[in-house]
């Protein structure tokens, strides 16, 4: 499993850079297309007739065990993330909104948009199990330690492509106040994924010279996988197969939003939203698809090699090895499988405080459980984003608790159309953070 976790940590230096996408930017008072992806019923407060996207790309890492210092100096992450005790937790995502159109007709407003998107995470991975499995023990004490877990250990990656229908109206509007709503439905396109898991994994690790081997164990394990994602782990190619299976999946993001009018002028004095993001899913459909659970048992006195992962190269061998053990008897099989997009509720309120300072309230909950084989993970965050707005000009400064690495603050720029920014540049700078992330994009209004 080297292999697999050294070639992670490659894209993490490649496309990585946190976990709310386009922290402060997506809230902003410009509106827009972006606004819209953050909640569909914000699409009515286009300041032009028209918006255009370009070309807009966030990547994200987050996690609970390497510092940013850590992935600068790039040595040795395979052993730093096993290392403690608590489970490692990490999650790495790519958003890419490509060519998208947006337009405003009296009390209505209609858009679409294209997205690319790529999500790998590894969920409450035993320290000692991970330490066996990639490094043969690097990280271990002297004896033999005995593991029980409650809860499912995930390894996963998903990459997909989506085309969103976006329909907004004013619902209400008077001198004072105003409300709207928007529906987004997406039709999705699944691209590759795999998934390894081990739920309710008990078992004892014995090491010895040249040997790490596992005894007295039992779980329920799980392998599936589809498209390019199963034949390897190190061409970063197999993650970007965003729209290779075609039309097979359907998602709707829902949105209320509210402004209070500035008296006289062209603004507000608070702009606010919740949403329903992501509800549905996608069905992989390739002719490579595997999706089959095991039974594993290890009886005591006899042992499982587990250097025998060391170097595998795909989900494929993994698989094979397990198979081949004679400890794993399969328990369900299935070819085509449903996999969950990460269903979320959001909430922000934007404030005027002064002149043309305000100040962002921004909560995020995850709906489903990230533990689940058939789920795409997202984290539970809660952002404050102080911002100086104009016309053209606008930078904000976002402060972040999120459920994996925890604080950040980062900072951000917008010149007319173009931004860029970072949810943790800030909290990097300050002092070592747990994550990493950068944006920017180019968009227009006519």
């Amino acid at each position: 499993m080297r292999k697999y976790l050294l070639s992670t940590a490659l894209l993490l230096c490649l496309y990585s850079y946190g976990q709310e996408h386009f922290a402060g930017i997506n809230t902003s008072k410009r509106g827009g297309i972006l606004n819209a992806v953050n909640n569909p019923a914000e699409l009515t407060n286009l300041k032009n007739n028209y918006d255009v996207n370009i070309f807009m790309f966030s990547t994200n890492f987050a996690n609970n065990k390497i510092s940013f210092g850590d992935i600068v100096n790039g040595d040795n992450l395979d052993e730093l993330i096993f290392t403690g005790s608590e489970p490692v937790n990490m999650r790495v995502n790519t958003e890419i909104l490509g060519p998208s159109f947006a337009m405003k007709m009296n009390k209505w407003a209609f858009g679409i948009s294209s997205a690319a998107k790529l999500n790998v995470s590894f969920v409450d991975v035993d320290v000692n199990l991970g330490d066996a499995l990639v490094n043969s023990g690097l990280n271990s004490v002297i004896g033999a330690p005995f593991i029980q877990t409650d809860y499912n250990q995930r390894a996963v990656a998903t990459a997909w492509g989506e085309i969103g229908l976006t329909a907004a109206r004013e619902i209400y509007n008077d001198e004072t106040h105003r409300f709207a709503g928007g529906i987004t439905f997406k039709l999705l396109f699944p691209g590759s994924y795999a998934n390894m898991s081990a739920d309710e994994f008990s078992g004892q690790i014995v090491y010895g010279p040249g040997f790490v081997g596992l005894t007295n164990a039992s779980a329920n394990v799980n392998f599936a996988y589809s498209g390019s994602l199963a034949e390897g782990f190190e061409d970063t190619g197999n993650y970007t197969q965003f729209f290779a299976g075609g039309l097979n999946g359907f998602a709707a993001d829902l949105g209320i939003n509210y402004q209070w009018h500035e008296d006289g002028k062209d603004g507000y004095k608070i702009n606010a939203g919740i949403a329903f993001k992501n509800l549905g899913g996608m069905t992989f459909k390739d002719d490579n698809n595997v999706d089959n659970s095991y039974r594993l048992v290890v009886p005591e006195g006899q042992y499982m090699d587990l250097t025998q992962f060391e170097d595998v190269e795909s989900v494929e061998q993994a698989e094979e090895i397990l198979r081949n053990s004679g400890y794993a008897t399969i328990d369900e099989s299935t070819k085509d499988f449903k996999v969950k997009l990460p269903s979320v509720f959001s909430a922000y309120a934007d404030v005027k405080v002064f002149n043309h300072w305000y100040a962002t309230g921004y909560i995020q909950q995850k709906l489903n459980d990230d533990s689940n084989n058939d789920q795409v993970t997202v984290q539970n965050i809660v952002t404050i984003t102080p911002r100086y707005s104009k016309d053209w000009f606008e930078a904000f400064a976002p402060v972040s608790h999120n459920e994996v690495s925890g604080f950040t603050a980062g900072i951000g720029v917008r010149l007319g159309g173009f931004f860029l920014g970072s949810g943790s540049i800030l909290s990097a700078a300050i002092g070592d953070t747990e994550q990493a992330d950068a944006y920017l994009g180019f968009r227009f209004g006519f």
